[in-house]
């Protein structure tokens, strides 16, 4: 009965952490590739091909 309690109360503390939103490190992501992908198309003319 107390090792129950004790898993309970672990796994309901380790839930009350925030920590990084999922949601916001996710769209950050997706801001900086988008914006090497822009970079890419931007200045990706470079050389000739031979």
């Amino acid at each position: 009965m107390l090792n129950s309690a004790i898993v309970l109360a672990s796994s309901e503390e380790a839930h009350a952490w925030g920590g990084a939103d999922p949601y916001w490190v996710g769209a950050t992501v997706l801001v900086i590739m988008l914006g090497m992908i822009g970079a890419l198309i931007a200045f990706g003319n470079g050389r000739e091909h031979s």
